[in-house]
């Protein structure tokens, strides 16, 4: 199977390329610098006609391309108007790219996963969440409806499309476990605010099987939360945490800290959503880590 991934250079891709090599598959991924390109994976430029040409014998098309939004350096998450532009362009550009290049191309993909987040459904504070709700009011919220739409037009070409929203993904490569175990390594890790915020996780694992799955189960189509089935609130989250790295857990850090630092950006970690896998356990995926202390021990207390 030949597979092409955008963003195949951020947490989720690089994991993803890893297991579909591991499993002898053939992986492309466009990147703005494929000359700078590591490791045994071709890398094709963000060009109409390099991708269009990648196309004519691929079979599945990831679609993971934007800006981060969390950033890996705290001091870059403020969410500046640049920022806010940036993120939402990067993504709708690369979905309309995309989509352009499977219209002109003489073979379509079988499949199209795009990727969204849970941010979609704004901040739903402790109430229960799944694909059946309708979208949020907040600036996530849209991003990921205009991010999902950027694709939509592949469904009239015959190829099957699954939107994938992602919860908040525990990797120890990256993404915003490791800057929120930060202060706990420097002994001063606590609850975030009022520590009452659900936080919708999924180990990176079961984000890559759980896409694998979706690809491999022809009937899957349509939207899918990505989030482990047992969402947690913070205070258990902090509990967890400083458990796994055995160090204690202080007093609650204030949420007015986030938003004088943060800004608008600190809605990632004060906002709550209490998100369900309910599509993704109904068509039969089985969850490795089903519950958050397993998940965290296997990222930082492996052999």
């Amino acid at each position: 199977m030949k597979i092409l991934i955008t963003g195949g250079t951020g947490l989720i891709g690089t994991a993803l390329r890893k297991s579909f090599q591991q499993d002898n598959h053939e992986v492309v991924f466009i990147s703005r610098k494929p000359d700078q390109a590591s490791g045994s994976t071709k890398a094709i430029s963000w060009e109409i006609n390099a991708i269009v040409h990648e196309l004519s014998d691929t079979d599945v098309v990831i679609n993971l391309a934007g800006t981060s939004i969390s950033g890996s350096n705290p001091l870059l998450m403020r969410w500046t108007p640049y920022r806010k532009s940036l993120i939402l362009s990067s993504r709708l550009e690369a979905g309309k790219l995309i989509t352009e290049a499977i219209q002109l191309s003489s073979n379509k993909p079988g499949v199209l996963i795009q990727a969204s987040a849970i941010g979609y459904y704004g901040n739903t504070g402790s109430d229960p969440v799944d694909e059946t709700n309708l979208p949020g009011a907040d600036f996530l919220a849209s991003v990921c409806q205009e991010w999902e739409k950027s694709t939509a037009p592949v469904e009239s070409l015959g190829v099957r499309r699954v939107i994938t929203r992602i919860g908040l993904v525990f990797s120890e490569d990256g993404g915003l476990l490791p800057l929120l175990a930060l202060p706990f390594r420097f002994f001063i890790g606590g609850v975030i605010g009022s520590g009452n915020q659900v936080l919708s996780w999924i180990h990176i694992h079961d984000v890559v099987q759980a896409i694998k799955f979706l690809i491999e189960q022809p009937q899957t189509q349509g939207i899918y939360n990505l989030t482990a089935p047992n969402p947690v609130d913070n205070q258990a989250f902090a509990q967890s945490l400083g458990k796994t790295l055995n160090k204690p857990v202080w007093l609650p850090v204030p949420a007015i800290i986030f938003k004088l630092g943060l800004g608008e950006a600190a809605t990632l970690a004060l906002d709550g959503r209490q998100v369900f896998p309910t599509r993704l356990l109904e068509a039969g995926y089985q969850f490795k880590y089903f519950t958050l202390q397993p998940g965290l021990d296997n990222i930082w207390r492996k052999p």
